[in-house]
């Protein structure tokens, strides 16, 4: 078997689904996906971070038990979401007078 075996190994299709649902609540919460009820954008900081703090909590607790791609996906999938959290976070921060 070799290396490149190894690094195509798909990720677990169950896996990759619930980290893809969540990545996507996470950025219907940020407001980059409009609410599926209002067709708008609108912004839950509470909840987006919610979602990070759990797949963090993931990643952290499936350490060493991942295959490359399903690490690689939860990785991305984490720094994504929380960058996004806190440039978000920052925009709120801001004052409403220019």
């Amino acid at each position: 078997m070799s290396n490149s075996n190894i690094e195509a190994d798909p990720p677990d299709p169950r896996f990759a689904a619930f980290v893809y649902f969540q990545a996507q609540n996470g950025g219907l919460f940020l407001g980059k996906i409009p609410n599926p009820a209002t067709g708008e954008p609108s912004v839950n900081l509470r909840a987006a971070g919610s979602v990070v703090d759990s797949l963090e909590m993931l990643l952290e607790k499936t350490k060493g038990n991942l295959n490359p791609s399903e690490d690689k996906l939860l990785n991305l999938a984490v720094e994504n979401l929380r960058r996004l959290h806190d440039e978000v976070a920052a925009d709120q921060e801001e004052p409403a007078d220019s």
